[in-house]
């Protein structure tokens, strides 16, 4: 059962009170997380603290402030991963607070599914998220979005 309303809500909750293990660091605008599924190696979030419904509820300085950590979190996993492209989702329709997916693209994909959005792939069927096996990736990660003057822990 939710308690604020929707998963991103107790995300950002659970991360306030250090008890999300998928978080990589906090930012000006946010979480940075782990995705709980890991199809393509290296998959995050950036979760808007305070949560607020989309992109259109930030003024202006906010926007610009979370896409550009978003955008520099693509860095990084381009430079951390070996991946060859980043894709951006910023959806919310089921859950409706602003967050945004962040997926490293791989050449190794089949190209049948390498072409396609993400959600093609079977989630169910992932590998899961495990915090031992995605220590060291987190670590760099958070190294990288320090020296980048993003992280803000």
């Amino acid at each position: 059962m939710r308690k604020l309303g929707t998963l991103i809500h107790d995300r950002v909750e659970a991360a306030r009170n250090g008890k999300n293990e998928t978080v990589v660091c906090q930012t000006k605008s946010g979480w940075v997380v782990i995705g709980d599924v890991q199809f393509l190696k290296g998959y995050c979030l950036l979760l808007a603290d305070p949560v607020v419904e989309s992109l259109n509820s930030l003024t202006e300085e906010d926007r610009k402030q979370y896409l550009y950590e978003t955008t520099v979190i693509g860095d990084a996993l381009l430079d951390l991963t070996g991946c060859y492209r980043i894709n951006y989702e910023t959806l919310g329709n089921s859950e409706p607070a602003l967050h945004t997916h962040i997926f490293p693209r791989y050449m190794s994909e089949k190209p049948e599914i390498r072409r396609y959005p993400a959600w093609f792939y079977d989630w169910e069927n992932a590998p899961k998220f495990n915090r031992d096996e995605m220590a060291d990736f987190a670590n760099d990660l958070k190294q990288y979005l320090v020296k980048a003057g993003v992280a803000i822990d």
